[in-house]
């Protein structure tokens, strides 16, 4: 009987656990929305920011080109972010959420922590 007890209390952690992961939050950010022209023009190395546009292209290893219409820039999706959902060509609008990765020598990118489908 103790051991169904434990094995129940385990079962229930585990499953409030994981329904814990899954939610996202979807209210406002003091993380602002930014324009490429303005991120590539000001922006901090590690500046946290939204991009909202479109990824046009990709130009490979988790590599795509990203407009919004005041620029491109280069953005670093890693596989895992992709959302399962929806597929995403280059009609589709996005917010990226992310950090701005300054190089000072080299090309500069955007780092994508998260994709919202707009």
């Amino acid at each position: 009987m103790k051991r169904i007890l434990i094995a129940t209390a385990l079962a229930l952690a585990l499953g409030f656990a994981a329904a814990g992961a899954s939610a996202q939050y979807t209210g406002p950010s003091a993380v602002p929305v930014m324009t490429v022209k303005a991120l590539q023009a000001d922006g901090k190395d590690d500046q946290h920011a939204v991009l909202r546009g479109k990824i046009v292209s990709s130009v490979g290893d988790e590599r795509y080109l990203f407009s919004d219409g005041t620029g491109q820039m280069k953005v670093k999706i890693k596989a895992r972010l992709w959302p399962a959902q929806k597929p995403v060509d280059a009609q589709t609008t996005v917010e990226l959420v992310g950090e701005y990765d300054k190089k000072l020598i080299g090309e500069s990118h955007f780092d994508v922590k998260e994709i919202r489908l707009q």
